[in-house]
């Protein structure tokens, strides 16, 4: 019997026989970088069930052999600090787009190393009996929070074919279970994340969505936890105007009628470029507040507390400061302008777009923020709490709200920090941004 059932198992796993395929391809590196197109050639090999029927969902691998481009002679790239995601075509019997994705994870890659990517997984839903091929498309690898889009520059063969039967006295498909919340109405379903709960709701209820994590104000609740946004800055820098992306993170902490706020900016580790005193670099900024309440909320952190060293990470403290709501009603507060001083020169970044990082419930204060055109509250000691990144995103800060270890270099370009950085070594900057991957 256990022998059957290991050749029943054996027919039922059998990959397709994925040959590699090979393509020109043309990598685009991100466009703060300064960097030009790579010229690359990409391999690749695809696997997925030589034999399936009508009704099957597979599981479709991509294995980069090669990758069209270099790590460029800029940085050393960090372990698991590089993601692959991209898109593979289904055509002949059935035609899709079958979107693709691996893990964060890599070893450290050196300046100029080759960019080893993980594999990639996906999902293809199989409706039409026929050859179905599989080919691979465009993919992007996402370093730091900035990506490098590659594309096929030339026709791709298929790397892969399934032989897709009718199915047969497959049963009819299951109705919706009344008592499942996740199908019906007027029911909200909590996806639940560290240090708090955002919302994934569905027909009523109030969650955080694209708003932001909301949370209320009243009950026992006094840990509120915001979801990390994406924030493109306009970065003003001793050495001139630079863009950068970063995610930002606003967390609370209930104290009495008012909130201590913790600001962290997630992303992973990153190697300074140049040798950092203590006490030289001081992080600060002005959180926007929208909704019921209007105004800002200045927060700070401290300066670094050792040196940092030419290829140490960067650490740079999360911010803190109190907000005294001034209004009652749903309160947004949203990142604003950023400032780091650094050696004596100061680095000024605005936000170009504006995304809520939390909501809350709030109620008005004497002397709160609603209606004021200045700050609404001074530097104090957050809570720390560094709460859990939404989508995924790595948490930096250490347990004791210790901080962000990611405002550095991002694949050559310089990310909020950079440009105090840079007024070490303009020189060098000049050099390594016109080299090629």
């Amino acid at each position: 019997m256990l022998g059957g059932a290991g050749v029943l198992l054996g027919v039922a796993a059998a990959p397709a026989q994925a040959a590699e395929v090979s393509y020109a391809t043309d990598c685009v590196p991100p466009p703060v970088s300064g960097l030009p197109t790579v010229k690359g050639t990409t391999k690749v090999e695809v696997t997925a069930p030589a034999t399936a029927k009508v009704g099957d969902e597979v599981e479709v691998v991509w294995k980069f052999t090669q990758a069209a481009s270099k790590n460029p002679d800029l940085i050393d790239l960090p372990a698991d600090s590089v993601q692959p995601s991209g898109t593979l075509k289904a055509a002949g019997a059935q035609t899709a787009s079958v979107a693709m994705q691996g893990p964060r994870e890599n070893p450290a890659i050196p300046k100029g190393g080759a960019m080893i990517l993980s594999d990639m997984k996906g999902k293809l839903k199989l409706t039409t009996a026929g050859e179905v091929t599989l080919t691979p498309d465009a993919y992007a690898i996402n370093v730091m929070s900035t990506d490098t889009k590659c594309a096929p520059t030339e026709t791709v063969k298929p790397a892969a074919t399934i032989e897709v039967t009718a199915g047969e006295g497959d049963p009819p498909p299951e109705s919706p279970d009344p008592t499942d919340p996740a199908t019906t109405g007027g029911t909200t379903r909590g996806d639940t994340t560290t240090g708090g709960t955002t919302g994934d709701t569905i027909g009523g209820g109030t969650g955080g969505g694209d708003t932001g994590g909301t949370t209320g104000g009243g009950g026992e609740q006094t840990d509120f936890t915001g979801k990390a946004v994406d924030i493109p800055y306009a970065c003003k820098t001793p050495i001139g105007d630079k863009d950068a992306t970063s995610p930002v993170q606003i967390n609370a902490k209930k104290n009495g009628g008012s909130y201590d706020l913790t600001v962290q900016f997630k992303g992973s580790v990153m190697d300074s470029p140049a040798d950092i005193p203590a006490d030289s670099v001081k992080p600060s900024m002005e959180v926007v507040l929208g909704g019921a309440d209007k105004g800002t909320v200045a927060v700070e952190g401290p300066t670094n507390a050792e040196a940092i060293k030419s290829g140490d990470p960067m650490v740079i403290s999360d911010m803190t400061g109190t907000y005294k709501p001034g209004a009652d009603g749903e309160s947004t507060l949203s990142p604003g302008v950023l400032t780091v001083k650094a050696l004596g020169t100061t680095t000024t970044c605005t936000p170009k777009e504006s995304a809520v990082s939390l909501t809350l419930d709030t109620s008005a204060q004497p002397g709160g923020a609603a209606g004021g055109s200045g700050s609404a509250g001074g530097s104090a000691s957050g809570s720390g709490g560094s709460g859990a990144a939404s989508g995924g995103l790595a948490e930096t800060g250490s347990d004791d709200g210790g901080g962000l270890r990611a405002l550095g270099l991002v694949a050559g370009t310089a990310v909020l920090l950079g440009g105090a950085v840079f007024t070490f070594m303009p020189g060098a900057w000049r050099r390594a941004s016109r080299r090629a991957p």
